[in-house]
């Protein structure tokens, strides 16, 4: 969401502002498996004609959708809900058309999302979806393509065609849970060790570091117990970082901020920890960030 991706960015980024999850250069759309994603503005056709459906029903789900609501918008803005109830169809329906690249939103997280049509991106959707695959194999490899088509929402066998598409590029690898892939040009870092890490982070629920599946959880957090603590079935919390390791989650309610700590923490520990939820950019924010540890 939005205001998530703005903390997943503080995270990341120094002197990030409440404000800059609305910055130009980034815009939002309903990206893999119809979930929001904010993204850079040039790489709109990675993450929206990247997921285009490749089968003639899907694909003319979207293309009609899409024509359907840009001439009924005119170059105006709408909630997405009365987008629907103009067209006389589910608003949820409306995020097919997002697969062609021709429509972004707005979303404060608070209320319905505004809706609107843009050309469309000048990229090939093919292109789009092995550039979409190279990024997921840069961030979660080594990874499959099943795991691929899981994320993206295009299901198990475009992934391996997108896997197989890329060739020469990518290398196998064995890893702990099965085979796996990698981006050849990813394998020096992958050898390395690991580099500086901050004291901590709080990375909010569905960050990027916490999007994986089945059994590449079971390799970041080993005990069962905690790992349902972090994956609920419902909303899961944030996770929270200490030296680079998972060690625990966290919720927020306005500007107040639970801790729930897997382990103890030393005093320095909890200062950085501390440290970092005060400095978190909320939009909107009146006060001071208090921070109330669950252990």
């Amino acid at each position: 969401m939005p205001r998530a991706a703005l903390l997943s960015i503080h995270a990341r980024v120094a002197r990030t502002q409440p404000s800059t999850w609305e910055d130009p250069s980034l815009v939002q759309l309903w990206g893999p498996r119809f979930s929001v994603f904010v993204v850079a503005a040039c790489d709109l056709a990675v993450f929206s004609l990247g997921t285009l459906p490749g089968h003639a029903k899907g694909l003319r789900r979207a293309e009609d959708t899409a024509a359907r609501l840009h001439a009924m918008l005119g170059g105006a803005r709408m909630t997405y809900g009365q987008a629907g109830r103009v067209l006389g169809v589910h608003h949820n329906s409306l995020r097919y058309a997002a697969a062609t690249g021709t429509v972004l939103i707005r979303w404060d997280s608070a209320r319905q999302p505004e809706i609107w049509t843009v050309p469309p991106p000048d990229a090939d959707p093919h292109d789009a979806r092995l550039e979409l695959a190279r990024r997921y194999l840069h961030i979660y490899g080594p990874t499959t393509p099943e795991a691929f088509g899981q994320w993206a929402g295009i299901g198990a066998r475009p992934g391996g065609e997108a896997f197989g598409a890329l060739g020469t590029s990518l290398t196998p690898v064995g890893t702990p849970i099965g085979d796996a892939w990698i981006r050849t040009e990813d394998e020096a870092a992958l050898r390395a060790g690991p580099g500086p890490v901050a004291p901590a982070r709080l990375l909010p629920s569905g960050d990027a570091f916490l999007l994986h599946h089945g059994a590449a959880r079971d390799l970041m957090v080993p005990d069962a117990a905690r790992r349902s603590e972090l994956w609920t079935p419902r909303v899961w919390p944030g996770g929270l970082l200490v030296a680079g390791e998972l060690a625990g989650t966290w919720r927020r309610a306005d500007t107040l901020i639970t801790l729930q700590p897997w382990r103890a923490l030393s005093p320095a520990e909890r200062d950085a920890v501390t440290a970092e939820a005060q400095s978190m950019p909320l939009p909107g924010a009146t006060g001071r960030i208090a921070v109330r540890w669950g252990d």
